[in-house]
């Protein structure tokens, strides 16, 4: 099943590019990435829903991939969480949503913040390896990794493909590297460089998250709607004990431990990570019920 590519304008005349999949009168589920990610990361987990007849839509968020740069810099968590809802409103019944990292602290804002003070909000929520309470380590481990040649970009694909195979070496180096090329912008110079924004890791209006996991365990406290975690076992973000107190907050959470994955737990493990999140949503947003 092949993608259709779509284009939607928000506030600002932002355009936000996206990746379609599966039958327009599907279930609409919606697939946020991780900063410093494009949509591209979930290609095959969007091509699988479609096929079980969801309309998956895997979003570039703004500054991200083919979608535009804030025109003011602004990254805060509240512009991709609104710019989430926005592209929500379009469908006729509310979407579940996937959210991974950035993507996933930006859907418990939208829902915990925003749905609660009147916007409709999502059908149920999916996070992906992010809790309010975030291990800082792990936290500052990918930061340095955005960071790295972040200004001199790469001279070839082969070496920004061995710069992150040494950031995820349990990870196995593609030989095929045209997806990697879809995460990377090829510049007039020759040289390639990281496909989104660099304000939002060093302008001063980038996201707060991690620094926020009271404002966070807030909004996860606010979450009514259908809930599921999934934790990449070997996570340097997501402990144990961050999901422990996760369960806590949410009570009427879900909870999935990947084993041999980590933060990337799409990436991973995706067989396994895509028959949960079908397992989740066949019982809480079954593709039938979108009409």
């Amino acid at each position: 099943m092949s993608a259709n590519q779509t284009l939607f304008t928000l506030a600002q005349n932002l355009k936000i590019a996206a990746d379609a999949f599966g039958p327009d009168q599907g279930r609409p589920v919606m697939l946020a990435h991780g900063g410093g990610q494009t949509r591209h990361a979930w290609q095959a987990c969007g091509k699988r829903l479609g096929e079980s007849g969801y309309y998956a839509l895997a979003v570039d968020l703004r500054g991200h991939g083919e979608s535009d740069w804030s025109p003011d810099g602004d990254y805060r968590m509240e512009r991709f969480a609104e710019d989430l809802l926005d592209v929500a409103d379009g469908f006729s019944v509310p979407p579940v949503l996937v959210g991974a990292s950035l993507g996933g602290i930006a859907g418990m804002i939208a829902q915990g913040e925003y749905a609660k003070a009147g916007r409709r909000g999502f059908a149920a929520l999916v996070l992906v390896d992010i809790t309010p309470q975030m291990n800082m380590e792990g936290v500052q481990k990918i930061l340095g990794f955005m960071s790295s040649n972040l200004e001199e970009g790469f001279a070839s694909l082969e070496e920004a493909a061995d710069t992150i195979s040494r950031y995820m070496p349990g990870r196995p180096r593609p030989e095929n590297l045209s997806g990697l090329a879809k995460n990377l912008r090829l510049m007039e110079n020759g040289r390639y460089y990281w496909h989104w924004d660099p304000r939002f890791i060093t302008g001063t209006q980038k996201p707060q998250g991690s620094r926020e996991p009271e404002r966070l365990q807030m909004a996860a406290r606010s979450l009514k709607i259908p809930t599921l975690l999934v934790r990449g076992r070997d996570s340097d973000l997501v402990t144990v004990e961050a999901a422990r107190q996760f369960a806590e907050i949410v009570p009427h959470s879900e909870f999935i431990d990947v084993a041999n994955a980590g933060h990337m737990v799409a990436g991973d493990k995706n067989d396994i990570f895509t028959s949960a999140v079908l397992d989740f949503l066949t019982r809480m947003a079954p593709a039938a019920s979108a009409s």
